[in-house]
């Protein structure tokens, strides 16, 4: 058994791992201080690559391509960049015990590292349909996608059942994009999901329509209101069909599932303070333990501007929080201080010719705007949320680099609004001229 002892531990793979590291070293952080610990055999990589153009069937994205910090316009952190920087990077290493009061993790092969300053950021892993007892899904080609495993095993899948049937499980941000993928392979694929309709987290039904259009109108079949309860499996094992709920039998050459993801908080359980499943943190992502940060999916810290506590799970969250903390950490080492964290919420996805972002909250009443025919090749529209008289959130799909700066303008200012159907009547042009 090893022992190894660092100022800073950065414990996690993921964006904010490798945006934390960035951060680190733009600080000047010494030789030898600092050490990344995943248990994914690559370096940090922006995850949103994986479903958004790993599995294209022509200029797929593909590692050295996508690894941190290209997502933000920053420098690459290749594997070499991390020895350059004094970073050590260590991967194909799972830690299995964190002992936050002794400063000590260790991992499953018995390594023990020590550290001064800890921060957290393993990120989610997801819901699988065999958590839930879900009968035969545990059958070969049920796939999940999370990490740079996962969409390889994607890809051979994809390769080896060429234009079969795909089921995609979910209706979310994973259900929408690799639905459009595997139909991008050519692949026969349905979507099917409990909600009345897709992203029901953030979309309105006015929005969901539009892309429940556009996709069937690509020939990806939706079945909504209804689950996958079972699954029965060819004699090699592999998935032959989906049982859903309502009695209905689907056939099967792969299945994909994405029904949600969790934070992992497990390793810290009964240590540090939780809130809303996660990590609680302040607005500088410090922990309840001293010298430990928690950043990205798994912490729920304080969103300034709407004046409560949230977990956000989102890239633009996962780097900006991996930032924050660095800059608090080495700020409070020299005497000073750094802003709080005061982060405006966005999403953004994008998938066959389509592109949307949104900013704020999506609260209150909501009006449409704009060209939002799916049958229009180029369609451009978009929607303001408005509680209390002010406009809190936007949205638009197909939106000029200006409109999408615009868009999130309006959500940080949270300007009056008039009336809703002003707000129809200005589209865009409301936003811009703020």
């Amino acid at each position: 058994m090893a022992e190894k002892s660092f100022k800073y531990i950065i414990l996690g793979g993921g964006v904010s791992a490798g945006y934390a590291a960035k951060e680190f070293a733009n600080q000047g952080v010494k030789p030898g201080e600092l050490a990344v610990i995943s248990k994914e055999a690559v370096a940090p990589y922006e995850r949103p690559a994986l479903s958004k153009g790993y599995l294209f069937p022509e200029g797929a994205a593909r590692l050295p391509g996508f690894h941190c910090c290209v997502g933000s316009g920053g420098e690459k952190l290749l594997p070499e960049s991390y020895k350059q920087k004094g970073i050590e990077l260590i991967l194909s290493t799972e830690i299995v015990k964190a002992d936050l009061a002794a400063k000590s993790l260790v991992s499953a092969a018995g390594d023990v590292f020590k550290y001064q300053t800890l921060i957290i950021a393993t990120g989610s892993t997801v819901l699988r349909l065999t958590d839930f007892g879900v009968k035969g899904a545990d059958s070969k080609n049920i796939l999940y996608l999370r990490e740079i495993d996962d969409a390889d095993k994607l890809v051979e899948a994809i390769k080896a059942k060429k234009g079969g049937k795909a089921v995609v499980v979910g209706g979310g941000y994973i259900g929408l994009e690799l639905s459009a993928a595997l139909r991008i392979n050519n692949f026969d694929v349905t979507m099917v999901f409990p909600e009345p309709w897709c992203m029901p987290r953030l979309f309105t039904a006015d929005i969901a329509a539009f892309y429940e259009t556009y996709y069937t109108n690509k020939g990806v079949k939706i079945i909504k209101g209804t689950v996958a309860s079972g699954f029965t499996a060819q004699p090699n094992g592999e998935v032959k069909e989906v049982q859903l709920k309502d009695g209905r039998t689907l056939e099967a050459d792969i299945v994909i599932v994405g029904v949600g993801a969790k934070p992992l908080t497990s390793l810290f359980k009964g240590q540090v303070e939780e809130d809303k499943g996660g990590i609680k943190t302040d607005a500088f992502f410090k922990t309840s333990v001293p010298d430990v940060y928690a950043v990205g999916d798994v912490a729920t810290f304080p969103l300034k501007m709407y004046g409560d506590v949230r977990r956000v799970e989102h890239v633009d969250h996962s780097r900006k929080s991996a930032e924050q903390a660095v800059k608090a950490i080495k700020a409070a080492e020299g005497g000073a201080a750094v802003e709080e964290y005061d982060y405006l919420p966005f999403f953004y996805s994008r998938s066959f010719d389509l592109s949307w972002q949104f900013y704020g909250d999506n609260v209150g009443d909501s009006v449409l705007f704009g060209d939002s025919n799916p049958s229009n090749p180029k369609p451009r529209f978009g929607a303001y949320w408005v509680q209390g008289g002010k406009v809190v959130g936007a949205f638009m799909e197909g939106g000029s680099g200006d409109e999408n700066k615009a868009l999130a303008k309006v959500a940080k200012a949270r300007p009056s609004a008039e009336s809703l159907d002003e707000l129809v009547k200005q589209g865009i042009s409301f936003a811009a001229k703020i």
